[in-house]
This record gives C-alpha cells, structure tokens and sequence, in this order.
C-alpha cells in the first residue's frame, strides 16, 4: 500500500511537527496521522512510487527525531524532579518547605553538577546522631563522657548543672546569636575544665562509646558509603568532642577515606591522660570564624562548587563560610526542639526543615539523584 499524496501528507507532517511542543512530539504525530485523509492505491500500480517513498522516509526520520526529543525532555525532567511528585520522601510530615520552586531549582543545579562538583558539610550531633529515639533522649558526644563511668558522680551532677543552665540560652528563641555568644563559650570552658580534672584515660573511650546510648539517624549506612562510593568529601563540623566523634563513626563502621572532621580535639600527656583541648574552642555559635579557618581545606576542593549542608542550629548555616566559589548550596536543617517558636525562624533561613526527623532519608534521596 501506498500514499496517493505523499508531499501534502509530508508537508503536514512538517508543519504539524514544527507547531507542536517538544514535550510531546510522539503523540502531536499521532494524532495527525488519525485526523489526515488518505487514498491509498495497490503497491503493485503506486501513482508516484519515488515520491511515496521520500514522504514515507521523510515520516520515518520525523518520527525518529521526535522520539529522540522526547526522550531527551523527558529526561530532562527525571534531572529537575517536582519534589511531591517524583521524591516521596517530601511528602513526609515531618518535611517543611518555605520556597518549592527555589528548592527544586536548587536541587536540579546539584543534579546537573553531578559528583565532580559536590561537597557535604555537616554538623554532627543531634543532626547525624539522634535527637530522641522511643521518646528518650539520645546523648552528644559530650553528653557520653558526661553519662560515663569514667567521671564522679560530683562530676555529673555539675555538668548536669551546667546543661540545664545553658542549653535552655542556646535555644531561648528571643535570644540573638551575639547574645548567646559568650554564654556559650563560658558553659564550654566550664564543662572542658571539669572533664580535665577527672584525668580520662583516652584507651577507655572506645568501652564508653559502645556502652552509650548514642544512635545514627536511620540510613545514616547508605548515606556515608554512597558518598564514599562516588568519593564526595564529607566535612563534619561539630562542636561536641571530636576524639568521642571519631570513635562513634568508626564503631558504626563509617569512617571512611572521604569524611574529614574538625571539632574540639583533647590533648592527652605520654600516658593517654586527658590534659587539656588543642587548639581554639569550637561551639554552636562560632562556626563561622571556625570555617573561615579551614579555607585551605575548601581550596584543594574549588572545583567541588555544589554544596549540601545539613545542621541543626542557627549556627550551622554558617559551616560553609570558608567556600569561596558556591555555585549552589541546599541547606537542611532538623529542629528538634521548641518547634513552635523555632520553625519560623528556620523556614526563613533553612531552605528544608524537617521536625523532629530522626532520619537521613530526605538527604539520600537527593543524593540517589545526583549520584
């Protein structure tokens, strides 16, 4: 069988092709070919064989081509996801989101940039670790010396005492940073000159790690090996105990060649004896000088422009400072407590919150796009 007029059914062909979106070329041919009237003549007596068979290639390249576009845009948008329709862990309760659009066209430049251009910068406690788990609180790495054997009971009761005074400052809502500021690096100094009096004994760290109830968030597996896999640096900045932090990884079994942690290292004598901190003291609101002082860092990784900080404090959103050249960067932010008076104020400058999240799937599923 053959088409009596093929150059008209071609041209239409054109015409109909040039006038349709490129987000469904297969179906706008389609439909021409249902609505087009044709005559057909036997293939033994064609009118204009040659003629017939340029417009049948003409229609076969056409078609060829539209799929090709069509596949193309439509992979185009598997790179850019709509967050409720393709990510269902957005869909999550737990999940708040002041500007969508922004956050989507964030997460397509992180998706374009691929693994050559990513980082990740972190804070660790409460946002790596646990907050709660079956309604109990889980502890920060100070918060493990503090719940040890290895301190008196004295000991616990004043660091319990300089908690209650100073972490109900560190969240107060109607409290700046700068207010907080000083507060904060009086309760670290406290606490660091109690925990050197009790002369710890570095060997005994790994015994009090295990004995600890300290929990990873659920995925916390898959998001460390991914990374390590596709060999993203990991930069975890955290105010806790570093020496304790090293340890709680290490036992979890992630620890791997790409992650890089700065924190308040101890300083021990010739026999493992605790004698002091190295180095200028690290805290929830200083984050910002303490970036700027790991440019050299972030130099051997300028062209790792694509960022992906995760925290859980105002502090945190200042862990990228020391990133000279940020081409995009999705900040995450868990709030774990005073959620009412908090969410607000982290909606305004985190770009995801979660509530009360004690799970890395909102992150593994943005990497499972990039990566």
């Amino acid at each position: 069988m053959c088409v009596t007029a093929p150059w008209g059914f071609a041209q239409g062909l054109v015409r109909l092709y040039l006038e349709t979106p490129s987000t469904a070329p297969c179906a706008a041919i389609l439909v021409f070919l249902k609505q087009e009237e044709f005559s057909f003549a036997s293939a033994a007596a064609p009118a204009k064989p040659s003629a017939c068979m340029q417009a049948l290639r003409l229609w076969t390249l056409l078609a060829t081509y539209a799929v090709a576009v069509g596949q193309n845009q439509g992979q185009k948008n598997q790179e850019c996801p709509k967050l409720n329709a393709q990510m269902p862990e957005f869909q999550k309760k737990t999940v708040h989101i002041k500007d969508p659009g922004r956050v989507e066209e964030i997460i397509c430049g992180l998706i374009k940039g691929g693994a050559a251009k990513l980082q990740i910068i972190t804070d660790f406690d409460m946002t790596l670790s646990r907050f709660s788990y079956n309604g109990k609180r889980c502890p920060t790495c100070h918060n493990i010396i503090d719940n040890s054997k290895l301190i008196t009971e004295e000991c616990r009761k004043k660091l319990l005492q300089l908690k209650e005074t100073y972490y109900a400052i560190e969240i107060d809502p109607a409290l700046t940073i700068e207010e907080k500021y000083p507060y904060m690096v009086e309760w670290y100094n406290k606490s660091h000159a109690l925990l050197i009096e009790q002369g710890l004994e570095k060997d005994k760290f790994a015994e009090i790690v295990r004995e600890s109830d300290v929990m990873l968030k659920e995925g916390y597996e898959n998001f460390f090996d991914k990374l390590s896999e596709h060999n993203i640096p990991v930069f975890i900045f955290s105010a806790g105990i570093g020496d304790i932090l090293e340890e709680v990884i290490h036992q979890a079994g992630v620890y791997h060649s790409n992650v890089k942690v700065v924190s308040n290292f101890m300083d021990f004598d010739e026999n493992g004896i605790l004698r002091g901190f190295k180095g200028e003291l690290i805290h929830v609101y200083n984050k910002h000088d303490g970036a700027l002082k790991n440019t050299e860092y972030f130099k051997q990784l300028k062209d790792n422009s694509n960022i992906i900080l995760l925290g859980d404090s105002q502090g945190d959103l200042s862990m990228a400072d020391g990133v000279a050249n940020v081409e995009h960067i999705l900040k995450i932010g868990y709030l774990n407590d005073k959620v009412d008076e908090l969410l607000e104020k982290y909606m305004d400058s985190y770009d995801i919150v979660l509530v009360k999240d004690e799970s890395l799937e909102v992150a593994n599923s943005i990497l499972q796009k990039i990566l």
